[in-house]
């Protein structure tokens, strides 16, 4: 089945699509990527996306106006990734959406929200569409997050001693061979509200670790932030921008006086690396297999080797997959799961009481017409 996975997210710069062909051959599930293709978000809605996010107060109207817009964007992503990467001959499209709300309390998460209403990809592709990937989970007392962690399972299985998938994105998240899986803290999140503060809109992000490299680690302040309660959480535990937010980042701040600005992002890297190493440690990695946009800042990849001597640090593209595309080809995986009645949890990730086939179907221009269940679902993935 050639499937397109599409993601943004929690750095809501850009919509990533990526293709593969997917098939199960035994107990293994054959992932053969066709390639890549991203778009920015237009400025001016991902200014009223931000605008519309926590802590920041927002309306009904405005969620409606942002679900169809992002839904609408989605669409023509998906319509050149099928054009462009597919020849025209998707099958189905996955769509994570774009996460606007976590509701997490006291370690358990009671409902989440990802916007981009599917009705748009379906009628401007023609093809069958899964989306609401992680209401399902949360229903079943799940974290919803991080959903990855069943494909990095997969993908793991074949590799010696104990190596953990690394997500760094907005929020950083790990999942180890055993199950074990979870937000570790903020990744690029903290780092790109200080870039873009303390800059004055110029900069979005700190680019290629430039302004990190220039700053020094500013202890006092680094302390405050190891103080967060957040990272003595037992495991499985989610957060996002509902805690690390451009307003938790200004609390922190408040009484250090006027930090450079340079010093202030490179304390955010530092906590990045930090927090990571802390995680896993904490799972006895014997191997760092990283992806997402933080592994393309060399300073934050610096420090957080600094911080695991002894532990290779690796970018999943020496292994096959390419980093950008990494969470966009698995929920492409989790698409095709779906459509092939296969559960897309690992209850040991996310802390839910069973599997769950994960999404909501919205039927493509010719109805809904779903391949055969599955007898078994796989136990490892295989890159062809």
């Amino acid at each position: 089945m050639r499937v397109i996975g599409l993601m943004s997210g929690t750095s809501y710069d850009a919509i990533d699509a990526a293709a593969a062909d997917l098939s199960l051959d035994g107990d293994s599930l054959v992932l053969r990527p066709l390639g890549l293709v991203s778009e920015a978000y237009d400025e001016e809605l991902r200014e009223a996306l931000a605008a519309a996010l926590p802590p920041a107060a927002t309306s009904l109207a405005e969620v409606c106006r942002l679900d169809t817009r992002i839904g609408q964007a989605f669409a023509a992503v998906a319509v050149r990734a099928d054009r462009e990467l597919c020849d025209g001959e998707a099958e189905l499209i996955a769509s994570h959406g774009q996460t606007v709300y976590h509701w997490a309390a006291q370690g358990q998460v009671h409902g989440t929200l990802q916007l981009g209403q599917p009705a748009w990809i379906a009628e401007a592709t023609g093809l069958p569409v899964v989306a609401d990937f992680r209401p399902r989970d949360v229903a079943a007392g799940g974290q919803g997050a991080p959903l990855v962690s069943l494909v990095d399972l997969l993908w793991l299985r074949s590799r010696p001693g104990t190596p953990v998938a690394l997500n760094l994105g907005g929020i950083a998240n790990l999942t180890a061979p055993d199950g074990t899986a979870f937000d570790t803290g903020p990744a690029c999140a903290l780092v790109d509200a200080a870039a873009r503060g303390l800059s004055g809109g110029r900069l979005a992000y700190d680019v290629d670790g430039a302004l990190a490299a220039r700053g020094t680690v500013h202890e006092p302040l680094l302390r405050r932030l190891l103080d967060e309660p957040y990272y003595a959480l037992p495991a499985p535990r989610t957060t996002g921008k509902e805690l690390f937010h451009p307003g938790y980042l200004r609390d922190a701040l408040a009484g250090f006086g006027t930090l450079r600005a340079e010093d202030v992002i490179a304390t955010l890297t530092r906590l990045t690396a930090r927090t990571v190493a802390d995680a896993v440690r904490a799972v006895r990695a014997t191997e760092v297999i990283a992806s997402g946009g933080g592994t393309r800042n060399p300073v934050l990849m610096s420090m957080l080797a600094a911080e695991l001597p002894g532990v290779p640090l690796r970018s999943s593209d020496a292994l096959g997959l390419p980093s950008a595309a990494k969470e966009a080809y698995a929920f492409a995986v989790l698409g095709f799961l779906t459509a092939h009645g296969l559960a897309g949890t690992d209850p040991a990730s996310t802390g839910a009481r069973h599997p769950s086939v994960l999404g909501s179907l919205t039927p493509g221009r010719d109805g809904l017409r779903l391949p055969p269940p599955a007898d078994r679902a796989p136990v490892r993935l295989v890159l062809k």
